[in-house]
């Protein structure tokens, strides 16, 4: 392929083997088509503080793909206060079998992330501008998702509160974090508990991460 990361595709696709994905050359294609989409979006809209094609794979396409491995392959995800459509497009790309709901409040995001998914035809993609506390559980398939996932969108506490509604009976929310959040999760709401705290490994990456998997009590 040709434009700024045209030569990215071998680090994306070791990382991807290194995070147990099948690096398939027709999904680098599309991944590398979605990150050159954000770079040429990025800049007039300002969707991201990377610009740099290297950074786009490290910093946001292999660290919203390390959580992938990690979420019980659910048939109705929603990404809450999903930016620039990370990690939704990301997964949606990799698991097409996967219904991904993003749910995005800020025009511009929701407007680039529904031009990703005409140009990208992702089918299995849905984009919803909204906040997520407005999202009504019965908007999505069997009344709820069994995975809610957050990536920087806010503290633990009103991750549950804002969109602990859309996580269907059985289902999760899990939460991608930097360095451990002890003092977030000291604060965690009556009636949630996490279940699993698992570090995580972004190749080319030297930075902590964490995925959180948060259930009721």
């Amino acid at each position: 392929m040709s434009g700024a990361l045209a030569s990215c595709g071998q680090k994306l696709a070791d990382g991807m083997a290194a995070l147990g994905l099948d690096p398939a050359p027709a999904l680098l294609a599309r991944l590398l088509a979605f990150g050159e989409l954000l770079l040429k979006w990025n800049r007039v809209y300002n969707l991201t503080a990377i610009r740099e094609p290297g950074e786009v794979v490290t910093h946001h396409l292999l660290d919203a793909l390390s959580a992938l491995p990690w979420l019980d392959r659910p048939r109705v995800l929603a990404d809450a206060g999903s930016g620039a459509g990370l990690p939704g497009i990301a997964f949606a790309l990799v698991r097409p079998g996967m219904a991904v709901y993003s749910v995005e409040a800020v025009g511009k995001k929701a407007s680039f992330q529904q031009q990703a998914k005409i140009e990208l035809k992702l089918d299995n993609f849905r984009v919803v501008h909204r906040r997520i506390e407005a999202v009504r559980p019965a908007e999505l398939p069997d009344g709820g998702a069994e995975a809610v996932v957050s990536r920087a969108f806010s503290s633990l506490a009103d991750f549950v509160r804002l969109a602990g509604h859309l996580a269907r009976e059985g289902g999760a929310l899990y939460a991608m974090k930097g360095a451990y959040p002890a003092d977030e999760i000291a604060a965690l709401p009556a009636g949630w508990r996490i279940e699993d705290a698992r570090p995580l490994a972004v190749p080319g990456l030297a930075a902590e991460r964490h995925l959180l998997r948060i259930r009721r009590a």
